[in-house]
């Protein structure tokens, strides 16, 4: 497939893939595909989570991160990895650096409602007291951005030409995260390591990211042909990004593409900036073996056979997460 030096990434309508007209529905398979193959981002507008959730969620947490240092202390606990609730600024580094980003976030997690032996696996997540309508606001938020994240899958199915509900199974009750982040005003530039950046170069660990629009600029995407380009969210589009998993899985057919959150000029380095993504992970027992038909003469497996738990865990480890 020819390569499209996108200048901004491609603007999807999800209704066209959810709505009854076949001609659409092929249309939007086709689009996503060749995006993923390519650039590994699409804007995503028409999507199941409503503006006055969004605002509600990020009206909730600037009120968080706005608490002492001290209070957003006592829901970081010790022994979770950072798998829930607080995680103290510069605690998370990309992968290949040791120094961390200018960024504090909060971690929410699956939670299972019947008897799904996985729900052993998760720990219960952690809601700040004094800010009780936090865990109603987000959960609702969750679960409106996995539905869109399952309605994705199903068109990336279709375009790996497999069946429609083939990640169906996989994700439901996946160890997905709802991750809302602050970027933290820093009043003294000097004070800081010369090399550290709101969120460095990286890769997403999962299978797909669906990211609400962040509150100011500065995500960029690593085109293949070396250029950095902005990215911004209109309010109403969600941004659906490829994840290391899915890559794995595909052979590289699909593109887990370098992203970056680069810090603002100096002299606005003092005002925040929040971002919410969404990372939708498989169940910890999905094989991330390539899938036999993304694999052939011309492109030979490149990873040994891992599942998303052992992905996941070596991953934690190498971005400082996890000891």
């Amino acid at each position: 497939m020819s390569k499209i030096l996108y200048e901004e990434i491609p603007s999807l309508d999800l209704s066209d893939f959810t709505g009854n007209d076949p001609g659409k529905k092929k249309r939007f398979i086709e689009s996503l595909g060749k995006a993923y193959n390519n650039i590994g981002f699409v804007a995503i507008r028409n999507h199941y989570l409503s503006s006055t959730l969004s605002a509600q969620l990020y009206e909730i947490i600037k009120k968080f991160f706005s608490l002492e240092d001290s209070v957003k202390q006592k829901y970081e606990l010790p022994g979770l990895a950072g798998q829930r609730g607080y995680i103290g600024k510069g605690k998370e580094h990309a992968k290949g650096r040791n120094t961390g980003d200018l960024k504090e976030f909060y971690h929410v997690g699956q939670t299972v409602l019947d008897e799904d032996p996985i729900k052993k696996e998760y720990p219960d997540n952690v809601w700040p007291d004094e800010l009780p309508e936090f865990e109603t606001i987000a959960l609702d938020v969750y679960k409106q951005l996995e539905r869109t994240g399952v309605q994705t899958l199903r068109a990336i199915a279709l375009y790996l030409d497999l069946p429609e509900n083939y990640f169906d199974d996989k994700v439901k009750h996946g160890n997905s995260i709802l991750r809302p982040i602050h970027y933290f005003p820093i009043e003294n530039p000097d004070a800081v390591p010369a090399d550290a950046v709101r969120a460095a170069e990286h890769g997403d660990i999962n299978l797909i990211t669906l990211l609400m629009g962040a509150s100011a600029d500065g995500l960029q995407v690593l085109r293949h042909d070396g250029k950095w380009i902005p990215i911004t969210a209109l309010p109403e589009q969600l941004v659906v990004n490829v994840g290391d998993m899915l890559e794995r899985l595909t052979n590289k057919k699909l593109k887990s593409t370098i992203h970056r959150v680069v810090n603002p000029p100096r002299h606005l380095l003092n005002k925040p900036r929040y971002s919410i993504p969404f990372f939708m992970h498989p169940r910890s027992e999905m094989s991330l073996a390539a899938l036999p038909n993304c694999v052939d003469e011309d492109h030979p497996k490149q990873w040994e056979d891992v599942t998303a738990g052992e992905f996941l865990n070596q991953r934690l480890k190498e971005i400082g997460l996890k000891k």
